[in-house]
């Protein structure tokens, strides 16, 4: 992007970032209320950016996009982001020196409010709300309506036990939370985008109405091809194929003996109304989780009993007694798994203790998303939709 002029005017200056695939009336309602507080200029995401982030292609080129963009009478001017990543706009908010950037709550991340705050931006937050007489739209439920529906999962506790390497040490559970895609998650993000890639080789568009611990074991067989030097756990399959909120039990062995699951509504919207999500960044290439462990009969009994513990606590729906376990499950986690959290992470963890009763990051670590546990709801961060069974299963 050529550099921006600045404005001499004292019309205030807004800017946003996405993809804007798929161009719909969410868009134009976020670009309408942006548009309040000043000329709004949008940065799009180059195809590569999108492809490298979300694991596709874009539908429409970023020519495409930049062209429909312009053409909305609410933005004044619109360009290709020239970065990559999540933070692909870092030059073009420097060069355009806006008053505000303007974000979703599922666009928000600690990382552009570090940003703003050192450029002397103002970040503001917005809800998603249709624009009067409108169906609320997203990019993610349009793309969903012909193509694929395909669970998410996060963990809540136990994670590595999954790993007989882990689990040949104590016997556990591990505790997993199906999830509607009510967003596109990214790549490289703890929310085994890796295995429902996998899944989507078998089963492009949706799951099948059949048993879902016998799809979980087809979809745990087909990612881990005899001789893979590294086996994907399967609480990433069972975790995606099978619904609402389940545990599942391993000693020494991939494949667990033991699986219960809950699909109670009450249960269910519990959990909802008190865990959220924040971005934060993939996990970078090359992080290598396994390079310094201290796996050993102490901690991974304590990532056991913190399993047990969570759990009991949730069928009770005790937030404090479920806060102390999801905790304590993540620093059995990294105890283990040091290059799981960094110093980036420490930070962001320590902005959200005033506000979250709990915090882990979803998956393996090293980036992703920071999963929070909060009696009441954390602004900016993203709620949850548990997938629930289908009737008749």
């Amino acid at each position: 992007m050529e550099k921006l002029q600045k404005n001499n005017t004292t019309q205030k200056k807004v800017f946003v970032s996405g993809c804007y695939d798929l161009l719909h009336s969410g868009h134009v309602a976020f670009f309408k209320e942006a548009s309040q507080f000043g000329d709004l200029y949008v940065g799009i995401g180059s195809d590569k950016t999108i492809e490298d982030l979300k694991g596709r292609h874009t539908i429409n080129s970023e020519q495409e996009r930049l062209y429909m963009v312009k053409s909305v009478r609410h933005v004044t001017d619109a360009f290709i982001n020239s970065g990559n990543g999540i933070m692909d706009f870092e030059q073009e908010l420097k060069d355009l020196e806006p008053d505000y950037f303007v974000v979703n709550e599922d666009g928000y991340s600690p990382a552009k409010k570090k940003m703003c705050a050192e450029l002397g931006i103002e970040l503001k937050v917005l809800e998603r709300i249709p624009d009067a007489g409108l169906p609320a739209r997203s990019t993610t439920a349009i793309r969903s309506s012909d193509n694929c529906t395909l669970p998410y999962r996060i963990d809540l506790a136990g994670t590595w036990i999954d790993q007989p390497y882990v689990s040949k040490y104590h016997p556990g559970w591990a505790i997993t939370l199906s999830l509607e895609p009510i967003i596109e998650y990214n790549e490289r993000c703890g929310m085994s985008t890796s295995t429902r890639n996998a899944a989507k080789k078998i089963w492009p568009y949706t799951l099948p109405l059949e048993k879902p611990e016998r799809l979980a074991e087809i979809l745990f067989k087909f990612e881990n091809d005899p001789g893979s030097e590294l086996i994907s756990g399967a609480q990433d399959a069972i975790g995606i194929c099978m619904p609402g909120l389940v545990r599942h039990y391993y000693d020494a062995a991939y494949w667990p003996k033991q699986f219960e699951s809950v699909n109670d509504e009450e249960i269910l919207n519990w959990l909802e109304d008190h865990l959220y999500m924040v971005l934060l960044w993939p996990r970078r290439n090359g992080l290598d989780l396994l390079k310094e462990t201290y796996i050993n009969t102490d901690n991974v009994k304590r990532l056991a009993t913190a399993s047990e513990q969570a759990w009991s606590a949730i069928m009770q729906k005790d937030l404090p007694a479920f806060a102390k376990a999801f905790r304590d499950s993540f620093q059995a986690q990294t105890s283990m798994f040091p290059a799981m959290i960094s110093e980036e992470i420490n930070q962001v963890i320590e902005s959200y203790k005033s506000q979250a009763l709990a915090w882990k990051l979803a998956g393996a670590g090293g980036g992703g998303y920071l999963i929070l546990l909060s009696e009441e709801p954390i602004k900016g961060a993203m709620r949850i939709k548990v997938r629930r069974k289908e009737t008749g299963i």
